[in-house]
C-alpha cells in the first residue's frame, strides 16, 4: 500500500497537467468568466481524479483565475474592469523602467534574437501561438534590462491579461499594429534612446488597455452579468 507520501508524489505530475491543461482552457476562455465549475465535473472533463483537480483549483484561486463561489464549488473568476485599468497601470510603470534599463545594457545578439521574437507575432497566425509570441516579446523585452525581478514582475502582469487578449486575437488589423508598435520599440531600443523607448511602450500599453476595456464592452451580451465586472475605487480609495 502506498504512503500519503509516495502517493502525493505519484500525483504530481499529473497535478501539473491538471493546472496547465485547466488553464489554457480558461485563458482562451473555453470556460467563460463568471462560469461555475465543480471537481467532479472537471475530473470528467479532464479524466482524472480529485487530488490533482483540487491542486490544480487551488493554484488557479492563487492566480486570481479561480474564485471560490460561497455557494459551494469554484467559479471561473469574472473579467472585472477595475482590475484591467489597475493592471496596465502597473504595467506601464514596470516597462517603463524595464525599457529605458535596455536600451543602456541590451546587447546586439540579445537584440537580434527578440527580433525574431516579434517578427514570428506577424507571422504566426494560430491564436496560441500569437498569443504566445505577444507574451515573449514583452517578458524578453523586460529580460534586456539586466534585472530579474523586473523580468518576472512583467511576466506575471502579461501573463495576467492573456485571457483578455483573446477578444482581440481574431482582429488582423490589431495583430499587425502591435507586430508595428513592437518593431518600433525595438528600433527605438537598439538606437539607445531610453525616453523615446519608455513613451512608445506607455503609449502601446495604453493602447492595448483601451483595445481591452471597448472589446469586454462589446462582449458584454455574451459574457454576461456574471462574466462582467467593475469593482470601481470609491472615492476614498488610494489613486
Amino acid at each position: 500500500m502506498k504512503t500519503d507520501k509516495a502517493a502525493d508524489s505519484a500525483a504530481l505530475p499529473q497535478a501539473e497537467r491538471a493546472l496547465q491543461d485547466i488553464r489554457k482552457d480558461i485563458l482562451s476562455m473555453a470556460f467563460a468568466p463568471g462560469e461555475a465549475v465543480s471537481e467532479r465535473a472537471l475530473q470528467d472533463r479532464y479524466g482524472m481524479s480529485r487530488t490533482p483537480i483540487r491542486a490544480a483549483l487551488a493554484a488557479l484561486t492563487a492566480e486570481g483565475l479561480v474564485d471560490r463561489d460561497p455557494r459551494g464549488g469554484y467559479m471561473i473568476a469574472p473579467i472585472d474592469l477595475q482590475e484591467i485599468r489597475d493592471l496596465f497601470e502597473f504595467r506601464e510603470e514596470l516597462e517603463d523602467t524595464a525599457v529605458r534599463l535596455a536600451c543602456r545594457r541590451a546587447s546586439p545578439e540579445a537584440l537580434a534574437a527578440l527580433r525574431a521574437t516579434v517578427d514570428r507575432g506577424r507571422t504566426d497566425f494560430r491564436v496560441e501561438d500569437w498569443l504566445a509570441s505577444g507574451l515573449d516579446v514583452h517578458v524578453e523585452l523586460a529580460a534586456l534590462s539586466g534585472n530579474p525581478f523586473l523580468r518576472d514582475a512583467v511576466r506575471a502582469a502579461v501573463g495576467r491579461a492573456l485571457r483578455l487578449r483573446w477578444l482581440l486575437a481574431s482582429d488582423a488589423a490589431q495583430r499587425e499594429t502591435a507586430w508595428q508598435e513592437h518593431s518600433e520599440i525595438l528600433d527605438l531600443v537598439a538606437a539607445g534612446d531610453e525616453d523615446a523607448a519608455a513613451r512608445k511602450v506607455r503609449l502601446h500599453t495604453r493602447a492595448v488597455r483601451d483595445q481591452i476595456l471597448e472589446a469586454v464592452e462589446g462582449a458584454r451580451r455574451f459574457l454576461g452579468t456574471r462574466g462582467v465586472v467593475d469593482h470601481k475605487r470609491g472615492d476614498g480609495d488610494t489613486q
